[in-house]
């Protein structure tokens, strides 16, 4: 993988995200986007990764040492930076650059994307003289469509705690009684207000511990839990407001701690809403006070009616993936055809000869789209059934074609059991999209090297059968090819 891996286009684009006339001197590049891949790779924490490549020799090789160190390559902390630094936006490039190097390695009859080597009238890249199409408008010949495009939709859970709201209300209380205290030791009070915490935990373990809760069990302690929530909203302003007329100079709390108690003061409205209008539902509602920006989403599966994370939309062509759309916010993924399909063909230089997507893609205006563009789809046609009826060649090709939909099943299974897309560790809204885009580019390098051993084995096998016929012409009979290793070496 290491020779395969494009280091310096990679690191000139995580170049562009640094300010050279500002800080100090810059890890080595090749040793951050290293280090990425290793995390991902092998599943490891921040901490961990580090570790690991402070002990490994291999690991040092791939990224870039040149003898072997015993200490750390930088702090682990250092992530969070990188994270920061490295949006979707730079990992879509990283996966163009991926996608093209895979290009390069694949046979000419294989390619999708048609190089300038391949073009002998000397066209850009995409246009090849041997297609046969009709002039576009600059007058250049369209090269028929090519490949197939698979899309799906998918959550990307974050890695907190089942919520629900009388654990999250609770969590709330302990959180301005912790602000209450802060306040306090900063001298904001005199005398330390009361906040009631013993009963509160107390009112709070009874109902938590029992294993069969009732209805007006849950109702009437979240309202304990909410009058005790009001209350310490109401202290923490009283204390906040003395220090503004008394003129003590600057805020006393953290930004951290602020953005703690604007949160919690949004999860007292909502919660206490749904309260009083008993109902369980509301809008933009939150789950974490730690990460705000997720939202439940209603999915409908059977493993999980509801998940919470960040809803992500990707398309993939012959191994490899992309990702086109992400939000926090429920949408509506078939609004989303147009852009991959438009950006297929903005990387490959073609459209897409056949579209696989759910019926949720499939909408009445993106099948007219489609039609315009000589996209094939396989799905179940508007309107009446035909009456005609299928032949069984026919039946047998669609079944089959709708199974290559699998493929990008598949990729969000391996995302989430190879690599944990389903358990998105970081809790920053933008270092979680960063998270996830790495774990995409890493299956995708994964992808290049499975690719890049498909060939060369190809490639080898291929080199003994002309070199065993050509002993055997010689009247040497080796009743086995002659070993790869060897023959390369040859």
């Amino acid at each position: 993988m290491a020779e395969l891996v494009p280091w310096d286009e990679l690191a000139g684009i995580y170049a562009k995200s640094l300010d050279p006339g500002a800080g100090r001197e810059s890890v080595d590049l090749r040793m951050v986007i290293g280090a990425l891949i290793i995390k991902h790779k092998l599943s490891l924490t921040d901490r961990d990764t580090v570790q690991m490549i402070s002990e490994n020799i291999y690991m040092q090789y791939f990224c870039g040492l040149q003898s072997l160190q015993m200490k750390l390559p930088f702090d682990a902390s250092l992530f969070v930076d990188i994270r920061k630094r490295l949006g979707s936006k730079e990992f879509d490039k990283f996966n163009d650059l991926v996608i093209r190097k895979s290009e390069d390695i694949k046979p000419k009859r294989k390619r999708i994307i048609k190089g300038e080597k391949d073009d002998h009238k000397g066209g850009g890249p995409g246009e090849n003289s041997a297609t046969t199409g009709k002039k576009g408008a600059s007058g250049k010949k369209e090269i028929p469509n090519q490949g197939k495009l698979k899309l799906d939709a998918s959550i990307a859970d974050q890695y907190i705690t089942a919520p629900n709201d009388l654990k999250l209300v609770n969590r709330a209380r302990e959180e301005t009684e912790r602000l209450v205290d802060v306040l306090y030791e900063k001298g904001c009070y005199n005398k330390k207000p009361r906040t009631y915490r013993r009963n509160a935990r107390k009112e709070y373990l009874v109902l938590a511990k029992k294993r069969n809760k009732t209805k007006r069990e849950l109702r009437v302690n979240l309202g304990k839990q909410l009058r005790y929530v009001r209350r310490n909203i109401s202290t923490i302003e009283k204390m906040l407001d003395k220090v503004e007329t008394e003129g003590g100079g600057k805020f006393p709390l953290k930004h951290r701690d602020q953005k703690i108690f604007w949160v919690i003061q949004h999860v007292f409205d909502q919660q206490m809403y749904m309260y009083q209008n008993k109902v369980h539902s509301c809008s933009d509602r939150i789950v974490n006070i730690y990460q705000p920006h997720v939202r439940p989403m209603v999915r409908g599966k059977d493993k999980a009616n509801v998940e919470f994370g960040s809803k992500i939309n990707i398309s993939e062509v012959e191994g490899f993936v992309r990702l086109d759309h992400i939000d926090w916010d429920n949408y509506d993924e078939g609004a989303d055809l147009v852009l991959q399909v438009e950006r297929f063909r903005e990387l490959y230089g073609c459209y897409p000869e056949l579209l696989l997507a759910d019926r949720k893609y499939l909408t009445q205006a993106n099948r007219r789209y489609l039609k315009e563009h000589n996209i094939r789809i396989v799905g179940k046609p508007l309107g009446r059934p035909p009456k005609q009826k299928l032949s069984g060649y026919r039946k047998y090709k669609t079944r089959k074609e709708q199974n290559m939909r699998n493929h990008v099943e598949g990729k969000f299974g391996q995302g989430k059991n190879g690599y944990e897309l389903n358990e998105v560790r970081a809790r920053r809204k933008d270092t979680s999209e960063s998270w996830i885009s790495a774990i995409l580019f890493v299956m995708n390098l994964t992808k290049l090297l499975n690719v890049a051993g498909r060939y060369v084995y190809f490639l080898s096998s291929t080199l003994c059968r002309y070199f065993k016929e050509y002993l055997l012409s010689l009247g040497r009979n080796y009743p086995r090819p002659y070993p790869v290793m060897k023959l390369i070496a040859v």
